[in-house]
This record gives C-alpha cells, structure tokens and sequence, in this order.
C-alpha cells in the first residue's frame, strides 16, 4: 500500500511529513506497548498507536519504522513532532479508534505482522 492510499483510508492528517505518496508500507501493526514494537515490529510498517509521547518515536526509530499512525484524533506533543522531524518519520493523525483503523486497513489490502508461533517440545 502506498502512503497516499493509508492516508485516504484512514481519513488521515499528516503531522509531519518526511516521506512521499508513493512510499511504499508493506505491513501494517498496532501497539500500545512499546516491548510488543520492539519484539514484533517489521522495518517499513505502519505503527499504528494511542501513545504519543517521544518514546514512541524512538521506538519506531529502533525497530526500522518510517510510519506511525496516531488513532482516535490524539495530538502529538510539540516534542514528539520536534523528534519525529528530526529522525525524519513521518507522522499521521486519524480519528478512527486503533481497532476500526486496523480493520479498514487490513479491508483495503495492507496486510499485518502476523507473528509465527515457534514450537519448542523441550518445553
């Protein structure tokens, strides 16, 4: 999915822009807890969360994520968009609740992590 395409399923405001319509976002995840984007998150996501301190920018930054989509009409604190600039993220606004903006986006063809079960029979 393009990023023009996230923005106008999830009727998106864009906060900070640092990368064009045509970038691509192969997957899409959503987190509040940010040991779940650390442990499960993919390079190029979409991040889509409530939290919106500077941690969450970082976070992103850790774990390779370009994207992070802010649901339920939340504002960014002028520090988290100060960072977000600096470590060139873009950064997106939706009123959609987390659960409703999953589904549409899943709904027009981005598809998420999934995360593998490992089976372990020492266990």
């Amino acid at each position: 999915m393009k990023l023009r395409e996230l923005t106008e399923v999830l009727k998106a405001d864009i906060l900070v822009e640092n990368h064009g319509p045509d970038e691509d976002i192969p997957l899409g995840g959503a987190a509040d807890l940010m040991s779940d984007v650390l442990a499960f998150g993919a390079a190029g996501m979409a991040l889509l969360t409530g939290l919106t301190n500077p941690q969450v920018v970082r976070t992103a930054e850790m774990a390779g994520i370009n994207v992070i989509v802010l649901v339920r009409d939340k504002n960014a604190p002028p520090e988290t968009i100060e960072l977000a600039r600096e470590l060139e993220i873009t950064l997106i606004r939706t009123s959609y609740t987390m659960y409703e903006a999953c589904g549409r986006l899943f709904s027009a063809g981005l598809p998420g992590l999934g995360v593998v079960k490992i089976r372990n029979d020492s266990w």
